[in-house]
């Protein structure tokens, strides 16, 4: 039997996660001064009151090795194959974690995949792995076809501002100045792992429309894997961002995904994003 593994910066929750047939080992976030985990004590909308409420700003922290062992524990008990999908490691130890463990479990058959991204963007290699799990693929197999999917994973948001960003110590503060301006909203995503800000602009449908020429310049969108729309905070506004992106790269069903408490954190409130997978290059 194969075990899928994620961490819950994913943003699945533990509902779907039953679903899939994954097992989510979650973050934490603290908050003045009491630690929640991620998407099992602290849920989205609870979270986003009480980040709008605090004083100061909340932390995160990683999963240890040893939550990441008990799961290896089991499955090499069991002589199941696991494969483990994380967050990017440039932004969290977390990765480092599940392979700590799998040096402490003394068990090959164990199989970690940096997603070099998180989030819906990470959502969709699980489902990925999920998929392949049912073709009946074996672990390694769907190991390698990750490897490479991974590099055509994208995601593209823009937030109300880089401040929450800046301070959870995610970009530096000159990435973070390019936020500060009046009613400029920063449009961010990832390069190999890494946030980066992609560009600014002013005003909602400039932002929109400028995350369209973002992925317009990086080549043709793959229609046969899944789109995800994601959001923080308030749904204003959700459905006329979701239909000017079907509008121009011609999609009709997208899955959509609350941003959960530990990326929000970095994020703050007001984040909208597409997650795609570009076209394989033939």
């Amino acid at each position: 039997m194969i075990k899928i593994i994620t961490d819950s910066t994913s943003d699945i929750d533990l509902e779907y996660a039953k679903q899939l047939n994954i097992d989510i080992i979650p973050l934490k976030v603290i908050i003045n001064g009491k630690e929640y985990r991620d998407r099992i004590d602290l849920q989205p909308d609870q979270f986003y009151d009480l980040l709008v409420n605090s004083d100061t700003l909340p932390t995160t922290s990683q999963p240890s090795p040893q939550d990441f062992l008990n799961f290896y524990e089991k499955a090499k008990e069991q002589q199941d194959s696991v494969i483990v999908i994380t967050l990017s490691s440039i932004i969290s130890g977390t990765y480092q974690s599940a392979n700590i463990a799998k040096d402490l479990a003394e068990y090959d058959d164990i199989y970690i995949i940096d997603s070099l991204g998180t989030t819906q963007m990470q959502r969709l290699i699980v489902l990925k792995a999920v998929a392949l799990r049912k073709e009946q693929k074996s672990a390694k197999d769907i190991y390698t076809i990750l490897e490479e999917y991974k590099h055509r994973v994208r995601l593209y948001a823009f937030v109300d501002t880089l401040e929450y960003l800046y301070k959870g110590g995610r970009l530096s503060r000159t990435a973070a100045t390019a936020g500060t301006l009046l009613k400029f909203k920063p449009i961010i995503g990832f390069q190999e792992g890494k946030l980066e800000v992609f560009a600014k602009a002013r005003g909602t449908q400039k932002a929109t429309n400028k995350i369209i020429e973002l992925i317009q310049q990086d080549g043709e969108v793959d229609l046969q894997e899944p789109i995800c729309i994601g959001y923080n905070g308030s749904t204003d506004g959700l459905d006329k961002f979701e239909n000017t992106l079907k509008d121009a790269l011609h999609f009709d069903n997208a899955l959509h995904g609350v941003i959960g408490p530990v990326i929000g954190t970095h994020a703050g409130p007001g984040a909208r994003l597409i997650t795609y997978v570009r076209k394989k290059e033939v």
